[in-house]
């Protein structure tokens, strides 16, 4: 018998659920019922500069209005600092972490030999071998170390349940990536890989947005001697203006008057075959799930659903 199947969803609570988040909360809670699992909530509001006061338990409550309540307690970021610390020290104790003295400027001038090749700049690893005089800002995970330590690949590969086989070189695509940074807050990377793990989760369902992650998130996992989890990456919700919906661009909060009509339009971009003004909505929507990507724990590729334009979920 398998590892019972636990997923999550974890939203930033730096402004109310937008049309985007609630593809990723229904994607992820489908997931979870689909598989007899449990569903977690896990509040990621370890940048609290940016997070507003209040919004958690307003992204709670918008969840429940659609029909999507978290098993057991929810898991605030904020209040682990301890547990990032401890994994932080691991990897340096293990020779895999070091501290950076590099501005955004420095690197991007010793790395700007590489914006041609990669939208942004790859970190050149200057402070590697040692600080220079430049006082510490960052930490850093040596991947190449962790790398030959423990007989990793260059390449690190995985295969997404919705796009496929993936693969990224982490040295070379994005460099030694910061686990703390220069304000003093833990870097996303180094808090969601401890997370996971600390909550259990076994499923990763997320937007596409966030695939470019995954090859960061494994070595690190590696590196802790924590488990993978198994990914699958949505499509995401574009604006009118071809980008990501996000709350940074304007993102409109769910309009939530009417739940089930917000909760239709996000199975129309998950490609749920779903008949509209139905009042077994998660009923319907749940088999859709289980016959789209089941299939896949089985050994079949699902077909990815092409992405969905829209300002909001009631547009």
């Amino acid at each position: 018998m398998g590892i019972p199947y636990t997923g999550r969803f974890a939203p930033s609570p730096t402004g109310l659920l937008h049309a985007g988040s609630l593809v990723a909360a229904l994607a992820s809670w489908l997931d979870a019922r689909a598989h007899g699992g449990q569903w977690q909530v896990r509040i990621e509001d370890v940048d609290t500069p940016r997070c507003v006061p209040g919004a958690d338990q307003a992204i709670l409550q918008q969840l429940a209005v659609c029909g999507l309540v978290p098993d057991g307690s929810v898991l605030r970021q904020s209040q682990r600092d301890e547990h990032y610390a401890a994994a932080l020290q691991t990897l340096v104790e293990k020779g895999w972490a070091y501290p950076c003295g590099c501005s955004r400027k420095d690197i991007e001038l010793a790395a700007a030999h590489s914006v041609a090749r990669h939208q942004a700049a790859v970190y050149p690893g200057t402070c590697r071998h040692g600080l220079n005089g430049k006082p510490a800002r960052a930490w850093r995970l040596n991947v190449q170390a962790v790398q030959n330590a423990l007989g990793l690949p260059t390449l690190t590969h995985w295969s997404d349940r919705r796009l496929g086989p993936q693969q990224q070189n982490v040295c070379d695509e994005v460099g030694d990536f910061v686990l703390r940074r220069a304000d003093g807050l833990w870097a996303y990377q180094l808090a969601v890989v401890v997370d996971d793990a600390a909550q259990g989760i076994t499923h990763v369902v997320r937007g596409q947005d966030l695939a470019d992650n995954t090859a960061r998130q494994i070595v690190l996992q590696a590196a802790l001697d924590l488990p993978s989890p198994k990914y699958l990456h949505t499509a995401v919700v574009l604006g009118e203006n071809g980008e990501k919906l996000s709350k940074q661009n304007g993102a409109l909060a769910l309009d939530l008057s009417d739940p089930l009509a917000a909760l239709q339009q996000a199975a129309q971009v998950l490609g749920l075959p779903i008949q509209p003004k139905q009042d077994n909505f998660l009923s319907q929507a749940l088999a859709a799930w289980s016959d789209k990507y089941l299939l896949h724990d089985q050994g079949l590729r699902a077909v990815a659903p092409s992405q969905s334009r829209t300002q909001s979920c009631m547009g």
